[in-house]
């Protein structure tokens, strides 16, 4: 058993019905497999995505993913990794080009993330589950900007009030904005 991933999610402190249930799935998965961080782990494995602001908190970087079709957040497997919060800023790096601050050691929210089917580099993948831990990161929105062209066609800020119009997956609509709810919550009471 992972005991620093179990260790992490059994001390989130979970907001909502939603959250209290994914924690406890990822909790289960760590406990039931030996192998969660890698995706030789077909049923799933764990992730990581930083929800990246600029300094106001007035925008969200996203990025056009490629598999679904859609503006989306940064995020990617761990890859062995054991450290949630490394890997979710080297993605946000890999996939945007900015140097992101994470705004806190403690996940920002949990989330067991349905993958459908799909061919990623000419290699067909199963529909599988991600169990996701996602980070509040800030960048800067004056810093040059790229694409990670095998995984994005683009990427840019959207204003908090633009996010939900921007994104095509009607699933992840509600990951979004619980996502900006907790930025907002986290930077009132930074303030």
């Amino acid at each position: 058993m992972n005991q620093q991933l179990y260790d992490l999610i059994s001390a989130y402190e979970a907001v909502s019905e939603q959250e209290q249930s994914d924690r406890q799935v990822m909790l289960d998965f760590i406990t039931a497999f030996d192998d969660v961080t890698t995706r030789k782990n077909r049923f799933g494995h764990f992730s990581a995505s930083p929800w990246i602001i600029n300094e106001d908190a007035s925008k969200v970087l996203m990025a056009y993913h490629r598999i679904y079709d859609s503006w989306s957040w940064c995020g990617g497997h761990l890859d062995g990794d054991f450290d949630p919060l490394e890997t979710a800023i080297r993605e946000g790096k890999e996939e945007t080009g900015l140097t992101l601050l994470p705004l806190s050691e403690k996940p920002l929210a949990l989330d067991v993330l349905p993958v459908p089917p799909h061919v990623r580099r000419g290699v067909f993948v199963s529909s599988h589950i991600h169990l996701n831990i996602t980070y509040l990161c800030m960048g800067k929105e004056s810093d040059a900007l790229t694409i990670k062209p095998d995984e994005n066609s683009d990427v840019r800020w959207f204003k908090v009030t633009e996010v939900l119009n921007a994104v095509r997956e009607e699933d992840m609509k509600p990951v979004y904005d619980k996502l900006m709810c907790a930025t907002k919550q986290f930077m009132d009471k930074k303030s």
